[in-house]
C-alpha cells in the first residue's frame, strides 16, 4: 500500500492548537507528514496535542505564546525555526467569540475580540512573511467565519473581525502572490467543536439552538473538525499550488440557503 503524506518536508506553525479545530488540523497536518510547532496561550495546553502527534509517530513542539503581543509573536516564529527551520505553512486559527448582541457587549469584548482575532492574524502574518520571502514559498491560510459573509445574530462583534480577515486575506494575496507566497481563508459554518459548546451553553435555550444549527444547514447537520481539517491540508499542500485569494466555504450549504438560527422569546 501507497501512502502519500501530501505535506511531507513542511513546516507549519498552528495558532489556537491545543484545542478544537485548530488541535484537529495540527494532527491532520501531522498525519500529513508536517512537521508542527502547536501554539497557543499557555505552552502547557499544547502538550496533550504534541504528545498525540509524537504517539502517532510525527514531529511536534509546544509554543506558548500571546500572538496580540508584537514580542510574543517574533520570538515565537523564532523558536519554530530553531527547532525546525523556516516556517512554510503558516495557520491564524487562534480566536474569541464574545456572544450578545452589539448594545448586549462590552467595549472590553470588543477590544479582546479585535486584539485576538484580526491583532494575532496580523502580527502573526508579519512575522513570518520575511522568512517566507526569503524562500519565495509558503502558504497562509486565515480561519474565517460565514458570519464574516452572513449576518448571524448575537455575534456581531466576532463576524465584524471574521469580515476583516476575509478582506486581509484577499489584500495580502495580491501583495505576495508574485513573490511565492499565496494566501488564503477558511470559512466553516456551524462546526460541532469546543467554541459551538460554548456558543450554545450561554444561550437562554439550549436544545433548541443545537437543532437549529443542525436544521439551518441544507445538509442536515453542523460540520465536523476532520471535515474542515480537509480543507486545510489542500491550502497549505502544493496540490494548491494556482490558488491565492480564495475563501473556502466549508459550510454545507448554509451561505446558499442563508438562514438564520434567532432564539424563540
Amino acid at each position: 500500500m501507497i501512502i502519500v503524506q501530501r505535506l511531507h518536508g513542511k513546516i507549519a506553525l498552528i495558532t489556537g492548537a491545543a484545542g478544537g479545530i485548530g488541535a484537529g488540523i495540527a494532527q491532520r497536518f501531522a498525519r500529513e507528514g508536517a512537521r508542527i510547532a502547536v501554539l497557543d496561550l499557555r505552552k502547557e495546553d499544547c502538550r496533550p496535542v504534541v504528545d498525540a502527534i509524537h504517539k502517532a509517530g510525527g514531529e511536534a513542539i509546544a509554543i506558548g505564546a500571546d500572538i496580540a503581543d508584537e514580542e510574543q509573536a517574533e520570538a515565537a516564529v523564532a523558536e519554530v525555526h530553531a527547532a525546525f527551520g523556516f516556517v512554510n505553512v503558516l495557520v491564524n486559527n487562534a480566536a474569541v467569540m464574545p456572544s450578545g448582541r452589539l448594545h448586549e457587549t462590552t467595549v472590553a469584548d470588543f477590544d479582546r475580540c479585535v486584539r485576538v482575532n484580526l491583532r494575532g492574524t496580523y502580527l502573526m502574518s508579519r512575522a513570518v512573511i520575511p522568512h517566507m520571502l526569503a524562500m519565495r514559498q509558503g502558504s497562509i491560510i486565515h480561519m474565517a467565519s460565514v458570519t464574516g459573509i452572513l449576518g448571524l445574530p448575537g455575534i456581531a462583534i466576532y463576524s465584524a473581525t471574521k469580515a476583516a480577515i476575509i478582506g486581509l486575506t484577499r489584500a495580502m494575496s495580491t501583495d505576495y502572490a508574485r513573490l511565492g507566497i499565496r494566501v488564503n481563508a477558511v470559512s466553516p459554518g456551524t462546526i460541532d467543536s469546543p467554541m459551538l459548546h460554548r456558543f450554545i451553553n450561554a444561550q437562554s435555550n439550549p436544545e433548541y439552538f443545537r437543532r437549529a444549527f443542525d436544521d439551518i444547514h441544507p445538509i442536515g447537520r453542523v460540520g465536523t473538525i476532520e471535515e474542515v481539517a480537509n480543507v486545510f491540508v489542500f491550502l497549505a499542500s502544493d496540490e494548491a499550488s494556482f490558488v491565492t485569494g480564495a475563501n473556502y466555504e466549508v459550510d454545507g450549504g448554509i451561505g446558499v440557503k442563508g438562514e438564520q438560527p434567532q432564539d424563540p422569546v
